[in-house]
C-alpha cells in the first residue's frame, strides 16, 4: 500500500500541485483512499512561491478545492518519507534518484502507464494548461486504481 505519495515537477507551482489536488479530490470519492497523503515538491522550486493562477482557476472550474499552496524544493528527506514518488516527466526519475539514491524502485513517471510526459504549460496559453490538466486527471485516476 502506498500511503504517502509525493508528486514532483520542476518548480512546484503548476503541474505537481495540480496533480496533488487532483489526487486528493479523486481519493475523497474512493473507499479506502482516506489513508493516503498526497504532497508535492519541485526539483528547482523557489520555496514559498504561489501556485500558478491559471492552473488554480482550471482546478476550481473542475470542482477541485484548491487550498493554500506554497512551493517547496524537493529534499532527500521528502523522498525518503514517501512510499511512492511520481514525476511529471520521465527524465525527472533520474533527477530524483540523484537527490536520494535509495529511492530507486519507488520513483515513476505520472504518465508511466501511457508512456507520456506532462508538458509544462507554465507561461503558455490556456489551451496548453487545459491539455495538461486533462492528461493529469486521466493519469491520476489510473494511478489511484492501482494504489488504492
Amino acid at each position: 500500500m502506498f500511503n504517502r505519495v509525493l508528486i514532483v515537477c520542476h518548480a512546484n507551482v503548476c503541474r505537481s500541485p495540480a496533480a496533488e489536488q487532483l489526487f486528493r479530490a479523486a481519493a475523497r470519492n474512493r473507499i479506502g483512499a482516506n489513508e493516503n497523503t498526497f504532497l508535492s515538491a519541485g526539483l528547482r522550486a523557489r520555496d514559498g512561491a504561489d501556485m500558478d493562477p491559471v492552473m488554480q482557476r482550471l482546478l476550481v472550474e473542475r470542482g477541485v478545492r484548491v487550498g493554500e499552496h506554497r512551493a517547496r524544493r524537493l529534499t532527500n528527506r521528502l523522498v525518503r518519507a514517501a512510499d511512492l514518488v511520481l514525476v511529471t516527466e520521465h527524465r525527472q526519475v533520474h533527477a530524483v534518484e540523484r537527490i536520494e539514491p535509495t529511492a530507486r524502485g519507488k520513483v515513476y513517471a505520472l504518465g508511466n502507464w501511457e508512456r507520456s510526459d506532462v508538458a509544462d504549460p507554465h507561461g503558455l496559453d490556456e489551451h496548453a494548461y487545459r491539455e495538461s490538466i486533462e492528461l493529469m486527471d486521466r493519469m491520476v485516476k489510473g494511478w489511484l486504481s492501482r494504489i488504492c
